[in-house]
């Protein structure tokens, strides 16, 4: 079981339309931890710790969204992990 971390910069029509609360919704079903919030710039950015394949499906449904979404970019990938996340939430 590999192990890895994740870091995303989503853009598009993420925002005010339940973007957030669908990756936590994901996160937590495919046993991910971490974060994800809104940024000023209009963009949502994820942070991601898990099994890689895991975070691979998690990548695809990020790619995808909610229903009222538009992805327009994704872009990120594997990062350092930082190991002091017990739980996936949304940041204010």
């Amino acid at each position: 079981m590999a192990l890895g971390t994740r870091n995303y910069n989503v853009s598009g029509q993420v925002q005010g339309v339940g973007y957030r609360w669908f990756v936590m919704r994901r996160a937590h079903a495919l046993g991910i931890v971490g974060w994800v919030r809104n940024r000023r710039d209009g963009t949502v950015e994820v942070w991601a710790e898990g099994e890689e394949t895991v975070l691979d499906e998690l990548e695809k449904e990020l790619r995808e969204g909610p229903p009222g979404a538009s992805v327009r970019e994704l872009h990120g990938g594997s990062v350092n992990s930082s190991g002091t996340h017990t739980d996936f939430i949304v940041r204010y």
